[in-house]
C-alpha cells in the first residue's frame, strides 16, 4: 500500500513561526507513533523546571502509526504535555475524524511551544498552515466554535480540535473536544492549550488518495471486522453504547455511588441509560469502526424543532449520575453536554460536585463556603451552577477548579481523606472496593486514578481456564481476590499502551475483542505498513513506553507512596452496603507484585536490567538505578 509521506509540524506561538520536518526514521521501530512518540520526545525535552501552564510547556497531538488509515477503528490520536491537574505526565487520546485528518494532511505529529500574544487558531490546508486571529471565537463553548468556524469556511470538510471557556480560563481539569461528542478529557490538556492561547486547531480535511490494498491486507481488515461484529457485546454496544452498562456495574457492586461512600445506587433503574434508546435520533461513529457507539439524542420528541443532544457515555452516567446521587436522566444528559460545551473533563467534574456534595453532608465544608448553593445529593440545578463557576473559577467553583487534590488542601477540616484521586488525577466510575484488578490500576497508572489507562476488563470478561493458561491462577479474573493481579495489571498496561501506539480504539479491541494478545493487531500492522512485526514485538514497545512514562514521572516527582489508593478507601467506617473497611495491606501486597512484575525496585524504580533491556538510557547516572528488583 502505497502512503502519503508524513511530517511533523512543530509551531512556535510565540513567534508565530512554524517548521514541517521529515518523521524521524526510528518511530516506528521504537514507539510506533502516538503515545509512544509523544513521551519518547517529552522525556528528552522538556526542562523539569518548565511549569504546566508555562509557555515553554510542550504540548503535542500524535497520530498513531495506523491512524486515519484502512484498518478497523483507527480514529485515534494521542496528547501529552505536562498536566496541570497533576504535576507529571499529562496524557489523553481522543477519536472521531481527526485522525483521518491528520493523515490527509500528510502530519503525523504537531508539537505546540509557546504562548501567542492574543487568542489564535491554527489553519491547516495542505501546505498552507497559518496562526489566525481567534478573538471573536474567544469565550464561546466547543459547539459554538465549530459552528461559527464551519460557517467561515462552508465549502470546507474540517476536522476541528477546540477547547471553551474552561481551558480559557485554565480550569485544570479542561478538556478537548472534537465533533461536538469527542473528548481528549483527562489530565487537563485543554488548560494547556488554553494557556497557550491557542482557541482551536483547524485542519481542512483533504482524505489522500485511495490506494488498492493486496489480498492480504484486505483479508486482515475483513477477519479483523468480523470478529468485532460477531463478538458477544456487539449489538449492546451498538444499540446503547457506554450508557448501557451502568445497571451490570451495579448489580456487580463496583458503581461508584455519592462520592464512594457506597458501590450500589438505589435509584440506578431512573438512570439506566438503556432508557435512552427511546428518544435515540440516530446513530453514528469514528470512520471505519462498524460499533457505532455516539448517538444523537432529541429529549422533547413533542418540540420543534427538535434540541440537538448527544449521548452521555458510561464515565459520564457514573461520574455525574450515582457518584453525585442524581437520579433524574434528562437532566443528566444536559449536565453531560454542558461540560462537552464548557470544555470540562466530565470524571474529574462529577468527583468534584461529588466532593463537595460529601464534604457538605459532614459538615466539612461551611454554608459560606458553599455561598447559598444546595448541596445536597443529586440536585440537579446546584450541578449546572457549579459546573458554570468551576469553569469560570468563580464562588465554590474557583476551588473546586484546581482539583479534589489541590480543593481538599485548601478547604483543610480533614477534607482530604475524602477526596477520591490518585496523583492529583480523580478517580473513574468503578469503586474499586470490589474490584481488585482496578483497583491496582488506578494506584499505578502512570497518569494517575484512571480505568482507561489500564483497561484491564479482562478481569471480568475472561474464563478461569483463560486466566490459569495466561497467569498461572484463576484467581487474576475473580474480582475480590487479590492474587494475580500484578500479572493481569501488567498485561493490560503493555496492551493498552500499544493500542494507543497503533491508533486504534480500545472499545472494539479490548471491550469487545478482549483478547488482549496483540496478535490480530500485530497482522493488520503487518499488512498495512509493509513492515513485518509480533505481538511480542508490540507488547515489547507496550512495555518501553510504559516505562518511558515512569521516568518521565520520576523525573517529576513521583514517590513510592504516590502509587496508592487514597485514604478514604482505608477510612474505619463501613460502606452503606455494610461491608467493612480493608486493611490497607490488601493494597500494599498487589502493588509489591506488581513492581516486581514490571523489573522495578521496591521503591518503583526501573531497575538496570530492565532499563538495558528496554534499551533505555538510564537518565542522571546509573547510581539511581539498583540492578536488582527488591
Amino acid at each position: 500500500m502505497q502512503k502519503k509521506p508524513l511530517h511533523n509540524l512543530d509551531i512556535d506561538l510565540t513567534t508565530g513561526t512554524h517548521r514541517l520536518s521529515p518523521l524521524p526514521a526510528d518511530i516506528t521501530s521504537g514507539n510506533l507513533g502516538g503515545r509512544g512518540y509523544n513521551v519518547a520526545y517529552l522525556y528528552e525535552n522538556l526542562a523539569v523546571d518548565v511549569g504546566p501552564l508555562d509557555p515553554d510547556n510542550i504540548l503535542m497531538f500524535s497520530a498513531g502509526l495506523l491512524t486515519g488509515g484502512p484498518a478497523p477503528a483507527s480514529s485515534r490520536v494521542h496528547v501529552n504535555a505536562r498536566s496541570p491537574l497533576t504535576g507529571i505526565l499529562g496524557s489523553s487520546n481522543i477519536g472521531g475524524n481527526i485522525g483521518r485528518a491528520f493523515r490527509g494532511a500528510g502530519i503525523q505529529t504537531i508539537i505546540i511551544r509557546g504562548r501567542a500574544a492574543a487568542p489564535r487558531y491554527l489553519f491547516i490546508d495542505g501546505s498552507t498552515i497559518h496562526l489566525r486571529d481567534a478573538g471573536d471565537l474567544w469565550g464561546k463553548d466547543t459547539w459554538q466554535t465549530q459552528d461559527l468556524l464551519e460557517a467561515r469556511y462552508k465549502d470546507q470538510d474540517l476536522q476541528i480540535l477546540t477547547i471553551g471557556p474552561a481551558g480559557e480560563n485554565r480550569t485544570r481539569f479542561a478538556c478537548i473536544i472534537s465533533d461536538k461528542d469527542h473528548a481528549a478529557g483527562r489530565t487537563g490538556m485543554g488548560a494547556v492549550m488554553g494557556s497557550k492561547n491557542l482557541k482551536a486547531i483547524v485542519i481542512n480535511n483533504r482524505p489522500s488518495p485511495a490506494h488498492s490494498l493486496d489480498v492480504p491486507a484486505r483479508e486482515a481488515i475483513r477477519q479483523y471486522v468480523r470478529a468485532i461484529r460477531t463478538s458477544p457485546e456487539f449489538q449492546t454496544f451498538a444499540e446503547y453504547g457506554g450508557a448501557g452498562y451502568i445497571k451490570w456495574a451495579d448489580d456487580l457492586g463496583i458503581l461508584a455511588t455519592r462520592n464512594y461512600r457506597q458501590n450500589r445506587f438505589e435509584a440506578i433503574d431512573r438512570i439506566d441509560g438503556k432508557k435512552l434508546r427511546e428518544k435515540l435520533v440516530r446513530s453514528r461513529g469514528c470512520r471505519g469502526c462498524p460499533v457505532h457507539c455516539k448517538a444523537q439524542l432529541n429529549l422533547a420528541p413533542e418540540e420543534q424543532p427538535p434540541t440537538f443532544s448527544v449521548r452521555p457515555e458510561f464515565e459520564s452516567m457514573v461520574n455525574l449520575g450515582s457518584k453525585c446521587g442524581l437520579e433524574d436522566l434528562d437532566t443528566l444528559v444536559k449536565i453531560d453536554n454542558l461540560c462537552t460545551r464548557l470544555g470540562l473533563d466530565v470524571i474529574s467534574a462529577g468527583n468534584a460536585i461529588a466532593f463537595a456534595m460529601d464534604l457538605s453532608q459532614r459538615g466539612i465544608l461551611s454554608p459560606e463556603s458553599a455561598a447559598g448553593l444546595d448541596l445536597s445529593w443529586g440536585n440537579g440545578e446546584t450541578m449546572l451552577t457549579l459546573l458554570e463557576q468551576m469553569t469560570t473559577r468563580t464562588g465554590l467553583g474557583a476551588i473546586l477548579s484546581l482539583g479534589v487534590r489541590k480543593a481538599a488542601e485548601l478547604i483543610g477540616n480533614g477534607a482530604d481523606l475524602h477526596a477520591p484521586h490518585v496523583k492529583g488525577l480523580e478517580l473513574a466510575a468503578y469503586h474499586p472496593y470490589n474490584i481488585m484488578g482496578t483497583a491496582l490500576g488506578y494506584a499505578v497508572s502512570n497518569r494517575g486514578g484512571d480505568f482507561s489507562n489500564i483497561y484491564a476488563s479482562m478481569e471480568y470478561t475472561w474464563s478461569p481456564e483463560k486466566s490459569q493458561l495466561e497467569f498461572g491462577t484463576i484467581t487474576s479474573v475473580e474480582i475480590g481476590a487479590i492474587y494475580g493481579k500484578a500479572q493481569l495489571v501488567k498485561r493490560a498496561m503493555l496492551v493498552n499502551v500499544a493500542l494507543d501506539c497503533i491508533g486504534l480504539c480500545k472499545v472494539p479491541v479490548l471491550s469487545l475483542l478482549g483478547k488482549f494478545d496483540l496478535v490480530d493487531e500485530a497482522v493488520l500492522v503487518t499488512t498495512l505498513t509493509g513492515q513485518p512485526v509480533s505481538a511480542a514485538e508490540l507488547l515489547h514497545i507496550g512495555e518501553r513506553v510504559s516505562n518511558l512514562e515512569r521516568l518521565f514521572n520520576l523525573k517529576f516527582g513521583v514517590r513510592t507512596e504516590d502509587d496508592r489508593l487514597p485514604q478514604m478507601f482505608f477510612n474505619p467506617e463501613v460502606l452503606s452496603s455494610g461491608q467493612p473497611a480493608k486493611a490497607p495491606d490488601w493494597m500494599e501486597f498487589m502493588i509489591k507484585k506488581f513492581y516486581e512484575e514490571m523489573g522495578w525496585c521496591a521503591e518503583g524504580r526501573p531497575t538496570l536490567q530492565k532499563l538495558l533491556q528496554l534499551d533505555i538510557p538510564a537518565p542522571g547516572g546509573w547510581g539511581q538505578f539498583p540492578e536488582k528488583t527488591g
